[in-house]
């Protein structure tokens, strides 16, 4: 929604349900007024709302964490295969007459058997994108974040810090929370220590990765490719340089974009802000 016609919805609202890319700071707050009793997003993250204001008011947030799990983990697993075996590509080639004899090493890409694949964030989609993992026979699977986690052992996943991860792994997949730490988490210095032929995929928040040393990367070749369904702003603009690198795959976070999922999250959100409104604790309640 353009802002103007954000700030001049929410008067005398007692509850706002918004979006991603919905920015709700202290001034769509202020202009909503004394009334406002909670806001509900159709989302898990909620960086796009202003929480210590909320705090501050006594204002509850809602949003929709666990019922996008599969959906999530589903196309970050997909983004992994169309980054490694040169899907876009292909698919370019096909429709525009690239197709033509047999040759030896066309578009030949990566397999993911034997492969270390590392997880940053192994939360509820890190956990579900390393089940899928595991039937595509990869080696180790190196995961990192703030503690140990208790399916570790069930998911044969080996705990270790972000440095270690980056310098063993062949893949790395994002799907941390966007936080402090994880905030440009792949800079300049994380893709120096990156094998260059190493893959990069980012299922998490387009922040955890600088896109300008992003593209350096690419071009250096210190890493081999990257694909992302998240990037910073989005939409990205059209003209912007990632798209220009053959080896990028860019998509414009689909992470929760299924039918079933998307269905499960109106229906919360829904709840979230009815609840609010009404006085009672949200079915999924940030604060």
């Amino acid at each position: 929604m353009p802002r103007a016609e954000l700030l001049e919805a929410v008067k005398g609202a007692h509850g706002i349900v918004c979006m991603l890319s919905d920015k709700i700071d202290k001034e769509v707050i202020e202009a909503a007024g004394p009334n406002l009793k909670c806001i509900s997003t159709l989302s898990v993250g909620f960086n796009h709302i202003d929480v210590d204001e909320c705090k501050t008011r006594g204002i509850k947030i809602g949003n929709t964490p666990g019922v996008l799990t599969n959906a999530t983990a589903d196309l970050a697993l997909s983004l992994l295969l169309a980054t490694c075996r040169l899907i876009p590509q292909a698919v370019h080639e096909a429709k525009n007459g690239g197709w033509g004899t047999w040759k030896p090493m066309w578009l030949c890409g990566t397999e993911l058997a034997g492969k270390t694949v590392g997880i940053v964030g192994m939360g509820r989609i890190g956990s579900a994108v390393a089940k899928r993992l595991r039937a595509f026979e990869i080696g180790r699977l190196l995961y990192s974040g703030r503690s140990e986690k208790p399916n570790a052992k069930e998911l044969q996943a080996e705990f270790v810090d972000v440095d270690t991860l980056l310098r063993e792994a062949d893949i790395v997949v994002a799907t941390c929370a966007l936080a402090p730490e994880t905030t440009n988490i792949f800079n300049a210095d994380a893709f120096k220590k990156m094998k260059n032929t190493a893959i990069l995929v980012n299922a998490a928040r387009g922040a955890c990765v600088d896109q300008d040393a992003l593209v350096e990367a690419l071009k250096a070749g210190e890493i081999k490719a990257a694909g992302l369904d998240v990037t910073t702003p989005e939409p990205l603009p059209t003209d912007h340089e990632l798209f220009k690198l053959p080896n990028c795959v860019i998509l414009p976070h689909i992470g929760s974009a299924t039918d079933e999922c998307r269905s499960i999250m109106a229906v919360m959100t829904a709840e979230n802000c009815v609840k609010g409104i009404s006085g009672e604790d949200m079915p999924a309640q940030v604060c």
